[in-house]
């Protein structure tokens, strides 16, 4: 049988494994929003089930973090992620102060939430990160994102947003953002044979968690949030990026690791969506931050490699010491 070559085609599309579905549940539900009564049974599961996909996909994602990692690997990577996340909490507690919980509900911003610029600023994408690095970087620089994955999930957001003085969520509901991380964890540092198993299941799954958070989407109430999702990815670039560029230079770097972690994550689009489900306060901003997520990691994941490539070619790329290998390179890379 003639081959068409889909998971090409979507993974043309930046961030495609989760934008492509996603965009495809948002369709189906805003033309056709009868349809998975229409099919029920398992059809009808598939467009109401992301969450327990998400579970199983933290889980997994989880077994693939090694906590055994290089002095380097931990200074790199740990001063890369408490930066990333210091600048979603700034800027979560400066919104929270003038919007709350709430997003704009009218004007060219219509749609904007401090849930969506925490969430969009939170999260690098570890694939395009680690791709970068394998270009211009180090084998250690690349080992430095298994400290980052950490950001991955609602959990980091949950705090950020209790910094911000807005509604809170109970310790259970803490605790639950983060354990399944936790458990993937243990089983994966406890049996490599199941890091490898769970590991490579993670990135199977990204596509179904997708599609059934997009079913719950009306692109008719949030085309707007589409638009401004350009501005927020061109903002994550340009924030983060300048400060992580600044935090990599004063732990030794040339900049490069700094601005290639400037990224929003693809699975970062889910946090919204899990953020409301703890706590209903949400709602309202999860529908368009969904929305604004997903742009920005389609436009982070077109500008990054761009802003990278310059920093390499005016500051240097980093060279390899003599007898370095590849340390703490974590087995999959999620994006």
């Amino acid at each position: 049988m003639k081959q068409v070559p889909i998971k090409k085609m979507i993974e043309a599309v930046p961030g495609g494994m989760m934008v492509v579905p996603l965009l495809t549940g948002a369709i189906i539900n805003t033309f056709f929003p009868d349809t998975p009564k229409f099919f029920g049974s398992f059809t009808g599961a598939l467009f109401t089930g992301g969450m327990p996909i998400l579970a199983a996909f933290f889980v997994c994602m989880g077994a693939s973090i090694d906590v055994q990692a290089t002095p380097y690997v931990l200074k790199k990577g740990g001063s890369l992620f408490l930066t990333k996340i210091a600048i979603g909490a700034v800027f979560g507690v400066i919104l929270g102060h003038f919007l709350g919980e709430a997003p704009i509900s009218g004007g060219m911003f219509a749609g904007i939430s401090t849930l969506a610029i925490v969430a969009a600023m939170n999260d690098t994408n570890g694939g395009l990160y680690c791709a970068l690095m394998g270009q211009y970087g180090r084998s250690r620089d690349v080992g430095a994102y298994s400290i980052m994955s950490l950001e991955s999930g609602p959990f980091l957001t949950m705090v950020t947003l209790g910094l911000a003085g807005l509604s809170a969520f109970p310790w259970q509901t803490m605790l639950g953002a983060i354990l399944p991380l936790l458990i993937g964890m243990v089983l994966g540092n406890l049996d490599r044979e199941m890091r490898l198993f769970l590991g490579k299941i993670a990135p199977g799954l990204i596509p179904f968690f997708a599609f059934g958070l997009g079913a719950a989407l009306d692109l008719s109430k949030v085309w707007t949030a589409g638009l401004l999702g350009l501005g927020v990815g061109v903002a994550v670039v340009a924030v983060t990026g300048t400060a992580l560029f600044i935090v990599d230079r004063l732990t030794g770097g040339s900049g490069v690791a700094g601005v290639a972690a400037a990224s929003t994550a693809g699975n970062a689009a889910a946090v919204p969506a899990i953020i409301a489900a703890s706590n209903p306060v949400y709602a309202d901003a999860a529908k368009s931050a969904t929305i604004l997520v997903a742009a920005s990691v389609v436009v982070t994941a077109v500008l990054v490699p761009l802003v990278t490539a310059f920093v390499a070619a005016k500051f240097g790329t980093p060279k390899e010491e003599a007898g370095e290998e590849a340390v703490g390179v974590p087995e999959i890379v999620h994006p």
